[in-house]
């Protein structure tokens, strides 16, 4: 028996990097898993790998930053594998320009897929997590959201919206036995797009002088996905390799 055997999880962002890395944990130990991502491909990919180790995937193809594709996806889910006891908003895109330069359109696209996807997923989940008195929502921000960076004031705005909007969760749904709390990675060895010069400098900020790896994130995103998470009430938990120290 898994820690989340018999749990339905949805991971948005699946395809690739941490939001694949949670993913495969959570089916790994049990949990039927809805791997939703842009990336057709690449969302087919990680859930026919789920598939062939014995677990249980759908692949959900969507925009989430797209109010009518969310709920058409969520509907997928519900019909498939059943309404999700988990939900992990992890999708996101890093780009990086001066705010004297960047244009609407890119601060816009930022806070489309960074923030306000997150408030179309959960908002699609609430419904039945409530009814059935239980759930576990979990945010994925980034330690920029506490100090910022240069050429990143979109996305730490971003990441530290999602930091009030699950405080504010928790105050309207902890009654309901749903848990509601995030996470802050540091720099992590992903895909993500970011220009070498920037990354070279983050990571010489790093007090343990490295980028942090997907497996030294994942089980804080399991920890905050089971049973034993009922404590935690919009907390934050930062696995930064001290880029910040809370």
């Amino acid at each position: 028996m898994g820690k989340l055997t018999g749990r339905i999880a949805a991971v948005t962002g699946a395809a690739t990097g941490l939001g694949r890395g949670i993913a495969e944990l959570y089916a790994a130990e049990g949990a039927a898993v809805a791997v939703i991502d842009c990336n057709a491909e690449g969302a087919r990919r990680v859930a026919d790998g789920i598939v062939a180790s014995g677990g249980q995937s759908l692949a959900v193809t969507a925009d989430v930053g797209d109010e009518a594709d969310v709920l058409r996806a969520f509907a997928e889910i519900a019909k498939s594998l059943g309404d999700p006891d988990i939900l992990v908003n992890n999708a996101g895109v890093a780009t990086v320009s001066h705010v004297e330069t960047m244009t609407t359109t890119m601060w816009s696209e930022m806070l489309r897929i960074n923030l306000t996807s997150v408030f179309y997923c959960t908002r699609a989940v609430l419904p039945a997590m409530r009814q059935r008195r239980y759930g576990r929502i979990i945010n994925i921000s980034s330690q920029l959201a506490y100090k910022g960076g240069e050429g990143m004031a979109h996305y730490a705005a971003a990441k530290a919206g999602i930091l009030g909007l699950t405080r504010s969760l928790a105050y309207e749904v902890t009654g309901d036995n749903i848990a509601v709390n995030a996470i802050c990675p540091g720099p992590l060895d992903t895909d993500m797009k970011l220009p070498p010069e920037w990354k070279a400098k983050k990571q010489s900020d790093l007090v343990i002088g490295r980028e942090g790896t997907i497996a030294e994130v994942t089980p804080t995103a399991l920890l905050l996905a089971g049973e034993d998470a009922a404590f935690y009430v919009g907390a934050t938990f930062h696995p930064n390799g001290g880029d910040i120290m809370v």
